[in-house]
């Protein structure tokens, strides 16, 4: 089969396209529970790029087959799986899914409806989890507002959606007039740009007080204006650090005003606390069956094409979901 190969950890320009055995036995995660997918599409993600430079803390050896997430059809499962072949499926597989079949897990799958493409399923299981499980850590409630930093990324316009769907209003922050655009088709209620005094403009939109909750993926040295934009008794939730390093806070700034900091991952959530992973997944399906999501896509490359989709995460130059097409659509 063909399928994307990272045969050195040297970045997305060692990816290339190459033929490959189909897979045998099980995913590496899933205790010999071989559950095999025909892959259509690819949704790429930040851990992507850092994997093809040894950077993701879960990455493996060179060489690998590429790919975290993917939208496609069962081929195999489990005879007490609660998928069946045929089902289409989208989700999460950390390694192997630029390839024209994968191995998967079925605690990270979601179904799929048959008035979505693959393509746009491709962009949902990693971003709308994330999404769906910052919100939840939030604790913003319906009529209340959550600023989101690096907004017209794939897990900010997820948050942007899900917020909408849930009766949360939204404050984006981007860089650019390309952004700005991303975000609003998302569902943003403002916009604010992130090189400009964007801090005054958060406490005149929300009368003085600030914001509820932020979901910030970008860290850096705008993350103590982040903190400022909350609200007395607000939460701020960390996903990432897009913005290249990691900020310092002196707690003193929670104390005085009652302030919460909290980061989410959730397969450590799940090893405490089994069941997380099925709550959120259970969150993102019953919204999508309600047809509530509209995974942002914003760029479709060729599996040929891989090293320089990969190359845009990289470079932060992609806005949206970039997705890798292996199967075209019939």
């Amino acid at each position: 089969m063909k399928a994307i190969v990272v045969s050195e950890l040297s970045g997305p320009s060692a990816a290339r396209l190459q033929h490959v055995p189909e897979p045998e036995g099980a995913h590496r995660r899933a205790e010999g529970r071989r559950l095999l997918v025909e892959v259509h599409a690819v949704g790429l993600s930040f851990i992507d790029p850092l994997q093809t430079r040894g950077q993701y803390q879960s990455g493996v050896e060179a060489p690998y087959v590429a790919g975290s997430e993917l939208a496609g059809v069962v081929v195999e499962a489990p005879g007490n799986s609660w998928l069946r072949p045929g089902d289409r499926v989208a989700g999460i597989v950390w390694q192997g899914a630029m390839a024209e079949r994968a191995l998967a897990l079925e605690d990270y799958l979601i179904r799929i409806p048959e008035s979505m493409d693959h393509v746009h399923a491709a962009g949902l299981y990693m971003n709308y989890s994330t999404a769906w499980y910052a919100l939840e850590s939030s604790r913003v409630q319906p009529g209340g507002t959550v600023l989101v930093t690096g907004a017209a990324g794939g897990v900010g316009t997820a948050v942007l959606d899900i917020a909408r769907a849930q009766g949360i209003s939204t404050i984006a922050l981007v860089s650019s007039d390309e952004k700005e655009r991303v975000a609003v088709a998302s569902g943003a209620d403002h916009v604010l740009r992130s090189t400009g005094h964007w801090l005054d403009d958060v406490k005149t939109l929300t009368d003085g007080h600030g914001v509820q909750g932020f979901i910030d993926m970008v860290g850096g040295s705008g993350f103590l204006d982040t903190v400022r934009a909350l609200a007395i008794g607000g939460t701020g939730v960390i996903v990432g650090f897009a913005g290249g390093s990691i900020p310092e806070i002196k707690v003193n700034r929670l104390l005085l005003r009652n302030l919460t900091l909290t980061g989410i991952a959730m397969d450590v959530m799940e090893r405490e606390h089994p069941g997380t992973l099925k709550r959120v997944r259970n969150g993102v399906q019953g919204l999508l069956d309600a047809g509530s999501l509209h995974p942002a896509v914003e760029r479709v490359y060729r599996l040929d094409q891989a090293a320089e989709a990969l190359a845009s995460l990289e470079n932060r130059t992609a806005v949206g979901k970039v997705v890798l097409m292996v199967k075209d659509e019939q």
